[in-house]
């Protein structure tokens, strides 16, 4: 597919498809990739559901206490404005934290800020420059794990 070969050519030019690169080195990589190329700020939301509202979404836990957790929480329901990539964060709403670069992001609802996993959120824009580099990014995490 020629879809999947123009993204396997953009990741392999990132990190130099050297194949002796760690995990560690590849990411580096990555994030400076990303901070030279997304043109901040620019919204986001979350892939799927976040690994706190999973026990919720799937209809296990009481909708009453997920609204109510989802006024100081990040849900994947939100639109953030992405303001910075960063490295070396941690964060309890980061599914990979310590692997995964942070995206620090501010809700749009409230301005509340969050750090969230780059693995774990994409551009709202489907068709912007954006989302092919956080996308680019997204399969090559999800895959090197």
């Amino acid at each position: 597919m020629k879809q999947i070969d123009e993204q396997e050519a953009r990741i392999a030019k990132v990190i130099s498809d050297d194949e002796n690169l760690s995990f560690k080195d590849s990411v580096e990589k990555f994030y400076h990739h990303l901070n030279k190329s997304l043109q901040l700020p620019f919204e986001v939301t979350g892939i799927e559901d976040f690994q706190w509202e999973e026990y919720y979404v799937i209809g296990l836990g009481d909708q009453e206490k997920y609204k109510k957790l989802c006024k100081n929480q990040p849900s994947f329901r939100d639109t953030f404005d992405l303001v910075a990539i960063k490295a070396n964060v941690h964060s309890k709403w980061m599914m990979f934290s310590g692997e995964d670069l942070a995206g620090q992001v501010q809700r749009k609802s409230d301005g509340k800020e969050f750090y969230l996993g780059v693995a774990e959120i994409e551009a709202v824009d489907k068709k912007s420059k954006n989302y092919q580099l956080l996308d680019d990014y997204v399969v090559w995490f999800v895959n090197s794990q």
